[in-house]
This record gives structure tokens, C-alpha cells and sequence, in this order.
């Protein structure tokens, strides 16, 4: 599988996080929501940047065996450059690096160089006058609309302004750029992020959470449609 798997950009993609899944049958889980799974969605946590851990590239190759969808992998890193080869060998297909490391047209540039899609996140608090100078370098621009770190946190309804101002950019320079949420995304706040201009939509405890979990993605991909 190769980047250029992502799809054309700006189509609604829905993309399970798998940080909310029973890390104790990934595999299980992963197959289990893949007909309404878009992109798989990997959260990276190296507990520096943020103050939790999760998985590295060993994972995300084990994970390859039970998935040809595309492997968006969100590196919440303090050093990702030291690390984009190796997701790039273990099969990830985008990597998005944060706006607040630093060094970010090199980390973007580096990440390009190792044919991957190439992503930039910002937390909530941080203005898209951040990143606004990189629109024209990457093809993903993720908004977090909650703190990164953990799962199952509250939706920050005050992030939707800046993700309007990202979709208007976007439109008015004409760029080819897929914008993504990842917070506190259900049924819900979905059609909220998707009026406001987000097209990629990460949900983790709204669909891991729950018993019937592809009836779960079902249900968010028809909220998200307006269904």
C-alpha cells in the first residue's frame, strides 16, 4: 500500500482510532469496524510530548497483516524525525508531526522524502497563524479539538472557528489538503465538524466503546452525511 491510497482529498473520510480498542485483540478490533473504516487512525505517544505512552513501527507492522486501509499515523512526539523511517518501513502511510515541536518545514520536508503523506497537527490553543505558512506543504492538517494524550475526552466546540478559517484558506488558495478532527468526535459533534469544514473524522471511544462497534462507525459516518 502506498500514499497514494489516502483518496482524492476532501472526501469524508471516517478514521477509527484504534487507541480507544482493545489493545488486547487489535487485530479483532481493526477487522471488525473495516467496512466503514476509511483510514485506521494510530496514535503515537512517546510520553514526553504528551504524558502518556502508546505503541511504535513494531506495532504498527503487526497491525499491516490485518489491514490494507490507509494507516494515518499521528506521531504526538517531541523528536518525530528520529522516527519517520521507521513508521515509513513499518507500513504507515501518513505520519503527522505537531506544530509545537518546532523545525517543522524540515520535519515536513523529511517526512516527504520517505514517500509518506504528510500531515501537521495543532492542539487546541494554538492559533492557525501557526500553521498557516505550511498549508502549501502538506496534505493533511490535523485540528485537535481536545488536548492530546488521552481518549474519551470532551469535544472543544471553540476549535470549529479555526477549523472555518482552515477551510477557507484552504478554498481560497486552492489547495488539494485534507483537513481532520480528533477529539470527542461522535454522532453528535460529527455533523458540527463537518459543517465547519473537517472532512477526515477521527472517533475512538464512539465506536470502540460500544457493543455493536460497526453499527457504531455506521452510525457516525450517517451523522456526519447528514443521514
Amino acid at each position: 500500500m502506498t500514499a497514494l491510497d489516502a483518496g482524492p482529498p476532501g472526501a469524508l473520510r471516517i478514521a477509527p482510532s484504534i487507541l480507544a480498542a482493545d489493545f488486547g485483540a487489535l487485530g479483532q478490533a481493526i477487522a471488525a469496524v473495516d467496512a466503514e473504516t476509511d483510514w485506521l487512525h494510530v496514535d503515537v505517544m512517546d510520553g514526553h510530548f504528551v504524558p502518556n505512552v502508546s505503541i511504535g513501527p513494531p506495532v504498527v507492522a503487526s497491525l499491516r497483516r490485518y489491514s490494507a486501509r490507509f494507516f494515518d499515523c499521528h506521531l504526538m512526539m517531541s523528536q518525530p524525525g528520529r522516527y519517520l523511517e521507521a513508521f515509513a518501513q513499518a507500513g504507515a502511510d501518513g505520519c503527522t508531526v505537531h506544530v509545537e515541536v518546532g523545525d517543522t518545514a524540515a520535519l515536513l520536508a523529511e517526512a516527504r522524502a520517505r514517500g509518506l503523506r504528510v500531515g501537521l497537527a495543532a492542539n487546541p490553543d494554538t492559533p492557525f497563524e501557526r500553521v498557516a505558512p505550511f498549508l502549501d506543504q502538506i496534505d493533511l492538517l490535523l485540528l485537535m479539538t481536545v488536548f492530546p494524550g488521552f481518549g474519551g475526552q470532551a469535544f472543544m466546540p471553540e476549535v470549529m472557528d479555526k477549523v472555518g478559517q482552515a477551510r477557507r484558506e484552504v478554498g481560497a488558495s486552492s489547495l488539494r489538503l485534507d483537513i481532520e478532527v480528533d477529539g470527542g468526535i461522535d454522532e453528535v459533534t460529527a455533523p458540527i465538524a463537518v459543517a465547519a469544514g473537517a472532512n477526515v473524522l477521527v472517533a475512538g471511544s464512539a465506536i470502540f466503546s460500544r457493543a455493536d462497534q460497526l453499527g457504531a462507525a455506521r452510525a457516525l459516518r450517517a451523522a456526519a452525511s447528514g443521514r
